[in-house]
């Protein structure tokens, strides 16, 4: 069994101080195989902001994949936005924005959607697609197949499909051939899991769970979280533990389980 700790749309700039302690000790108690974290570690990618987070990622357990948000992209500063919008994102956190993790029973993949042209939305292009796919092709079969964006390949009820990753119907096509199990984003800021039958790939189902946002304080709605995922094959367990901020801590809240049959992932009590 592995355990991915997912984290998503910390914002530092604008974060719930009183919960990142708790958070830190939460996630050392849980002991994950990996840690994920899916976009948005500042406000306005300046450099405190950047220096916050980075201490903050220092602390958490490792290994760990982290990937940029729209946020991590400079938004006042147009100079840095279209001609270095990573600039201080790789400085401070990472130079990899396509990181890999790989043991014998999951496959992860970091997978970089922020874009410069857009205030909001996220893109996935051809290049990365196939990069995504070759790095999954050498792989031996049974692992646990894994990427991780910013922004989301499904959506919760109620939302517009411009929330969706763009070009993501080009991009599940090849990963449905590739095998990908499992999707790990972010950006909403609401808490869903759901799957890609949006697609309607015969033959291929997979995942898609999406964090809500873990230490900001705009919580849209919802009070601040993070997901616990249990990889047991043939199953999965998505558990979200929200903060509780009378206790100063994050507990428990609901669990999902899903199973993997011939056409892919399914919830398990629809067995």
């Amino acid at each position: 069994m592995r355990r991915v700790l997912h984290l998503s749309d910390l914002h530092f700039g604008r974060v719930d101080r009183s919960s990142l302690k708790p958070l830190l000790r939460a996630a050392w108690e849980i002991g994950p195989d990996l840690v994920a974290v899916s976009g948005d570690l500042t406000q306005r990618a300046r450099r405190l902001e950047f220096r916050e987070a980075r201490s903050f990622l220092s602390a958490l357990p490792l290994p760990q994949i982290v990937v940029p948000g729209n946020h991590d992209i400079p938004l006042y500063n147009p100079v840095l936005r279209f001609l270095m919008p990573l600039k201080r994102y790789k400085r401070f956190i990472s130079g990899d924005i396509a990181p890999m993790y790989v043991d014998k029973e999951v496959a992860a993949l970091g997978v970089n959607t922020a874009r410069s042209l857009v205030a909001k939305g996220g893109r996935i292009n051809i290049t990365q697609v196939e990069s995504i796919c070759s790095h999954f092709s050498r792989l031996e079969r049974g692992q646990t197949r894994i990427i991780v964006t910013h922004h989301p390949f499904d959506l919760p009820e109620g939302y517009s499909t411009v929330n969706l990753v763009g070009r993501s119907r080009m991009a599940m096509e090849k990963f449905a051939r590739c095998g990908i199990d499992l999707f790990l984003s972010g950006h909403l800021h609401i808490t869903h899991t759901g799957n890609t039958a949006r697609y309607m790939i015969p033959g291929f189902s997979a995942l898609v769970v999406q964090a809500g946002t873990v230490t900001s304080t705009r919580g849209r709605g919802e009070l601040n979280s993070f997901n616990l995922i249990r990889i047991d094959p043939p199953g999965i367990e998505v558990e979200t533990h929200t903060w509780r901020p009378g206790a100063l801590a994050f507990a428990r809240s609901r669990s999902s389980h899903f199973m993997k049959k011939e056409k892919g992932w399914v919830p398990a009590d629809s067995i």
